[in-house]
């Protein structure tokens, strides 16, 4: 049958948290969930398409407003800062005020904000609006799928609308560029801006037909020493590792990340003494949650690291636009979203260690596929990705939904933020280190080549591949295709340590979460 909108609490429109015998029987959900389901994911996918759609504007931004290095830094990377550093007190604010007071907040600001990026006429304005973009996109994301645990009790029906959030979330990941290639076409750099403004229209006008209230029966306020401790342990530990990735030597992001640790470690002492915490730290004492974030991390470092070196090989080394390098990961992208599908179609009869194990163990083959990229041909780099996406976008999508469904219903918000703070950081991690090895193996490499080349020219193309075809007039063409080949074999190298690192994570999956035996007792006898 179709599910009503629950019981009031201090509204007519907002949910009370259900019994848990409700929850487990699983009210099947209606036709106005389902419409609900598609209205929240066009936050997601505009949330992350936003992280990659302003990389090919960077030329015309530099030509319209003549940022210093350092402002087109901020610009670039301010956005993802403000997301990944308040998800968990955004999803917190949301269990709290409300779910979907805070998403339609968000999503006005979201509009707000995109409006005055598109038309910023310096780059401090364009900074400030970006950070706005980010505070505003932390709201959405947690908000959207801690509604998605609201709407679906049913088990099955969750898992399915779950999986529907992580596509959403991938794929505008994987067509911001491509979106942002076809607009800078034909239209000034501010136009990839303007695209989040009829999406937030739509989201305020359907939202509240569509979408329930969901307030945690307590009304406790937001620890704010514990919100801030959050922001600046995610900020630096995202900060230093964006620095390792861009080659900053080693005692800046030291410092930074060593930093985030200890804000880290002063952030779950305190939630340990609050009677409310901003996240509840007893849910890592399941299995099945700590196992879900783990994987959800590691398989973001793999993700992220060798999207971002694969990404590069087609451009820098192949010599794609970055347009046509778009279109290329549509593909590996459709063949994730298809396995997903399947999984949900007949992976129903796995296990759910196995199911992760056999996910972890394609997309290690996928890696291992990319060892063999070529420096004059496309196809081995797209079937590798393909594999890739197809193994990991499954168990990404049942990480999601064990993080969200194993949270109670008024701490769902908070979760949910953790589950999406997690894959940040391993994204930016997989970056850094996988970036890190590619470019340790290019220096070595590329060195024995530019002997006799003069100091200033051999360092430019010692640095990185971009570095050398800038100069590339000034080099010889033995040195350029030597640094070709030396970038690629570092991405065999890279992607070698990811397809290690999900066969390692595949192993422990299949033996932690192996189903255990249960006690046999007179009970249970008796009912058999």
């Amino acid at each position: 049958m179709s599910r009503t909108d629950g019981s009031p609490s201090q509204d007519p429109e907002t949910r009370t948290a259900r019994p848990a015998s409700e929850s487990s029987a699983g009210v099947m959900a209606g036709a106005r969930e389902w419409a609900g389901l598609a209205v929240l994911t066009l936050p997601v996918l505009l949330v992350s398409m936003d992280m990659t759609v302003l990389h090919l504007a960077v030329p015309a931004i530099t030509t319209a407003l003549s940022p210093s290095g350092s402002q087109m830094l901020w610009i670039v990377d301010i956005y993802a800062f403000m997301v990944a550093g308040l998800l968990i007190t955004m999803g917190a604010v949301g269990d709290r005020i409300g779910r979907r007071r805070l998403l339609l907040l968000g999503a006005a600001a979201f509009a707000l904000a995109s409006v005055v990026a598109a038309f910023a006429t310096s780059p401090g304005m364009l900074i400030a609006a970006r950070a706005a973009l980010g505070v505003a996109g932390a709201t959405l994301a947690p908000s959207t799928l801690a509604l998605i645990r609201t709407m679906f009790t049913d088990p099955r029906q969750r898992s399915t609308a779950t999986s529907v959030w992580v596509l959403a979330f991938l794929t505008g990941a994987s067509i911001g560029p491509v979106v942002g290639g076809l607009l800078l076409q034909d239209l000034w750099w501010g136009s990839v801006f303007l695209l989040g403004v009829p999406v937030m229209a739509a989201l305020l006008v359907a939202g509240p037909v569509l979408l329930p209230e969901y307030r945690a029966p307590s009304s406790a306020a937001v620890d704010l020493p514990s919100a801030a401790l959050s922001l600046a342990a995610v900020l630096a530990a995202v900060y230093g590792l964006k620095e390792a990735a861009a080659g900053a030597g080693l005692l800046v992001p030291a410092l930074a990340i060593g930093a985030g640790g200890l804000l880290a470690v002063a952030f779950a002492r305190r939630q340990r003494r609050l009677p409310c915490p901003l996240l509840d730290l007893s849910l890592f004492r399941q299995r099945s949650f700590s196992v879900a974030i783990g994987v959800l991390t590691l398989g973001s470092v793999v993700l992220a690291g060798v999207g971002f070196l694969t990404a590069q090989h087609l451009q820098l080394v192949l010599g794609l636009s970055p347009l046509a390098a778009g279109l290329w990961t549509l593909p590996p992208l459709a063949a994730g979203i298809a396995a997903v599908v399947l999984v949900q179609t007949f992976g129903q009869r796995l296990t759910v260690a196995a199911s992760t194990a056999a996910g972890l163990m394609v997309a290690a083959g996928g890696s291992a596929v990319l060892t063999q990229a070529p420096v004059n041909g496309v196809a081995v780099v797209a079937t590798g990705l393909a594999l890739l996406f197809a193994g990991l976008m499954p168990v990404l999508a049942r990480g999601v939904d064990t993080v969200t469904a194993s949270a109670p219903p008024d701490r769902a918000g908070a979760a949910s933020a953790l589950s999406e703070t997690t894959q940040e950081l391993g994204g930016a991690l997989g970056i850094a280190a996988l970036g890190s090895l590619t470019a340790a193996v290019y220096r070595t490499q590329i060195s024995e080549s530019l002997q006799g080349v003069p100091p200033p020219i051999a360092d430019t193309a010692r640095d990185t591949l971009a570095g050398a075809l800038s100069v590339a007039s000034d080099l010889p063409a033995t040195v350029l295709s030597g640094a070709a080949i030396a970038f690629t074999d570092g991405l065999h190298t890279a992607s070698a340590a990811g397809a290690v690192v999900l066969v390692v994570v595949a192993a422990l999956a299949a033996v932690v979460l192996r189903p255990r035996p249960q006690p046999h007792t007179e009970n249970s006898t008796r009912e058999a």
